[in-house]
């Protein structure tokens, strides 16, 4: 099995509903975002996929999240704007997209992060 990884960035500010801490408070992350893709044998080129096709599509999800309040984007209308919530948001918006997706990691900060994959 062969995994291939890029790291993108973004920042936003959000707040965590029915959390009792200062996470329940306006605050904001730069954070860093990984997208893993596997495949079980490479293509004609010897690759997985293209890091600079894979970024981009990476970055066209992040745009639409970078320097904005989370919670008033529709989908965090209704789902709290967790580490863990957004790992699963941006992999639904990139599966669709890459069918080989294994998992996206959200990175809070420097020693926290949450990954999701299925």
């Amino acid at each position: 099995m062969y995994n291939i990884k890029v790291e993108s960035n973004f920042s936003s500010a959000h707040n965590l509903r029915g959390y009792k801490g200062k996470c329940e408070e306006l605050h904001g992350h730069n954070w860093k975002i990984e997208a893993v893709v596997s495949m079980d044998k490479l293509d004609k080129a010897g690759m997985v996929l293209d890091f600079k096709y894979l970024k981009m599509k990476l970055n066209r999800i992040l745009d639409k999240l970078d320097h904005k309040y989370l919670n008033n984007i529709p989908y965090f209308k209704k789902v709290n704007p967790t580490s863990e919530n957004i790992a699963q948001y941006i992999y639904g918006q990139l599966k669709s997209q890459l069918a080989n997706l294994k998992s996206v990691t959200v990175w809070e900060n420097n020693t926290s992060s949450a990954t999701y994959e299925e």
